[in-house]
């Protein structure tokens, strides 16, 4: 293969790469209504661990998280291994091991219509802001085989894991779409939970950050050692301006 036509294939594969992942994102956006923001700062220790217990506890039954370790989750969050081992590891797994949930593909297709994503990767692909209003979407909706359905991704598979905290939320139409189906206008609390709308904005904020934080541990070193650059930065331009008073000072 000549080097114009190795060119010109690679710049094609390049080309065909960036249209596909245009298009994912143009569905992505299609897919759902606005999206809140979710206000997640993966700097916050107290919320990084309060959304790992809240994970393991709702969602870990589940979602695998397969490219995190309880060893490296114990790290990065400050926990001992007991209390990882104690509190958030339910599956038995080694400490040095997978997050892996104990439900088989075949089990969540037999249950849910299909096996349960990985979410390793959900707030990479998704955003966080996506991921924090989808799980504050869910309502009631008896023409679904589970009974659940979301406004922000229409005819989910999944129940809503976090009803007995939210409560229960019934949804309110408008106007019909073209396929002269009812449009949902927005929700209401039929039924309260045991949290109020801001603790449970909280509760989904926590889950949110620790799903951040997963699908890019390395930014909790990044931002760590951000500070140590500038306060260097800070130190070289200071003796470069002294280094150049001094400079000045002999040609003067």
């Amino acid at each position: 293969m000549t080097d114009h036509a190795f060119a010109r294939k690679f710049f094609a594969r390049i080309a065909t790469t960036v249209a596909g992942l245009l298009l994912s994102f143009g569905a992505f956006a299609a897919a759902g209504g606005p999206v809140e923001q979710a206000g997640t700062d993966i700097g916050d220790r107290a919320s990084l661990q309060r959304g790992a217990q809240l994970y393991m506890n709702y969602c870990a039954g589940c979602h695998s998280l397969k490219f995190m370790r309880y060893s490296r989750m114990a790290e990065d969050l400050g926990l001992t291994e007991d209390e990882v081992m104690n509190n958030l590891n339910l599956t038995g797994a080694a400490y040095g091991e997978h997050i892996v949930s104990s439900m088989t593909a075949e089990h969540g297709a037999q249950w849910f219509g299909q096996a349960p994503p990985d979410l390793s990767l959900i707030t990479r692909v998704r955003g966080s802001d996506w991921v924090f209003t989808y799980l504050k979407s869910f309502y009631l909706d008896e023409t679904r085989p589970l009974g659940w359905n979301n406004t922000l991704f229409p005819n989910a598979s999944m129940p809503n894991p976090l009803w007995e905290m939210q409560g229960l939320q019934r949804p309110v139409h408008g106007e019909v779409d073209d396929t002269g189906e009812p449009v949902v206008a927005h929700l209401e609390l039929g039924t309260p939970g045991s949290q109020d709308a801001r603790q449970f904005d909280q509760t989904v904020r926590d889950i949110t950050t620790f799903l951040e934080y997963v699908g890019e541990p390395a930014a909790l070193k990044r931002q760590q050692l951000g500070v140590w650059v500038l306060l260097f930065l800070t130190l070289l331009t200071f003796l470069a301006w002294l280094l150049k008073q001094e400079y000045w000072r002999d040609v003067h």
